[in-house]
């Protein structure tokens, strides 16, 4: 009975081991214990978050004005007329 409950426990705890290694704890709370390391990661993280949304709305926007571009060339007479000024809107603020 008791080697049952002492290999119960041991098969527990080295299941919470591996656990712990594969979530990086030791890494985590050192992490945490260095405040200015800490800062450091986080605001290179969101460096890295405000670039990739900048390039990524860039694309989108470039992508979205060269769709809009097509429609007006299919002479729809409201739409285009209106997709034609604001792609004529656009390209002249590029210009400056």
């Amino acid at each position: 009975m008791h080697e049952r409950l002492l290999r119960s426990l041991e098969d527990k705890v080295e299941r919470l081991s591996t656990a712990m290694e594969r979530v990086n704890l030791a890494e985590y709370l050192r992490l945490l214990n260095n405040p200015w390391r800490l800062l450091w990661v986080n605001f290179l993280a969101g460096l890295a978050r405000g670039v990739g949304m900048a390039i990524g709305g860039t694309i989108l926007f470039a992508f979205i004005l060269f769709v809009m571009g097509r429609i007006a060339g299919w002479n729809l007479p409201v739409l285009s007329e209106f997709i034609a000024n604001l792609v004529r809107m656009v390209e002249e603020q590029l210009t400056r």
